[in-house]
């Protein structure tokens, strides 16, 4: 769907101007969410409450809900093969990371969720919306980027950007087993999550994910990955605060030590 809004675009603006568009209203959404998560909590996870709809089951509803971030690049790089097969290396190799992380995301994370509640119609919609939205602007960003990496600079760049990538998806992920694991022994109820970086930090699972679109707009050096990434801190940067808050009201015990989503900071 938002391929096709961004080919009708594309009669009217160039597709740059139409994803720098997009971009811009990325990180206007973003901060508006910033703002407005200062004040209440998404309610999804153990946060979810009556009043945003219907209840969609949790492990379905991670699914569907991220599927199109999966699926809308897939169809792109299809659509426009010859385009794709003429991609420097570089340039494939960061449209392989994005989907690398979403079949993560669509594929075995919602398998590993144990007794997940179910998330509320409308997050639900939203999310989905904006994982369509996302996909298209990503991999068009890069398929625009069509850059071949000759100098010292942007090779450093470009490598280490994708190591941050790579760094941030090993966190976020190593993060999400210990918490599943933790759920696997609570029978029901909420425990401490310890080992790894949650020694340091309580959104350990929220820091991976924000290095990785950090290193991924590094390495792409274009505007709607940093849009990304923006919009990433703004969404789950205020989420593990909360969980921090959450974790420190419900637990007399918690360690006094450790920070909410930067270690030793904050």
């Amino acid at each position: 769907m938002m391929a096709l809004i961004l080919t009708q675009l594309d009669g009217a603006f160039s597709l740059h101007s139409s994803l720098t568009l997009v971009s811009g209203l990325m990180i206007c959404w973003g901060f508006c969410n910033f703002v407005m998560l200062q004040f209440t909590t998404a309610p999804y996870g153990r946060y979810s409450r009556s009043g945003w709809g219907a209840m969609v089951p949790a492990k379905l509803a991670w699914f569907l809900q991220e599927l199109p971030s999966f699926i809308v690049p897939l169809l792109i790089v299809l659509g426009r093969y010859e385009e794709f097969h003429k991609m420097d290396i570089h340039d494939k190799a960061l449209i392989g990371c994005f989907l690398a992380h979403y079949f993560h995301r669509t594929f075995i994370f919602p398998l590993r969720i144990k007794g997940g509640k179910p998330i509320p119609l409308f997050p639900f919609l939203v999310a989905m919306f904006f994982c369509s939205v996302n996909g298209a602007v990503q991999t068009y960003g890069v398929l625009l980027r069509n850059s071949e990496i000759r100098h010292w600079c942007p090779h450093a760049r470009f490598y280490s950007g994708i190591l941050m990538f790579l760094g941030g998806m090993y966190i976020n992920i190593r993060s999400d087993v210990i918490l599943t694991r933790l759920k696997d022994q609570s029978e029901g109820t909420y425990k401490i999550p310890r080992g790894f970086l949650f020694e340091y930090v309580s959104g350990a699972n929220f820091l991976g994910e924000i290095v990785e679109w950090i290193g991924f707009s590094v390495a792409c050096y274009n505007v709607p990955s940093v849009a990304f990434a923006v919009f990433t801190l703004c969404n789950i940067g205020p989420r593990a605060l909360h969980h921090h808050r959450f974790y420190r009201q419900k637990f007399e015990d918690y360690p006094k030590t450790r920070k909410a989503l930067i270690p030793f900071i904050l």
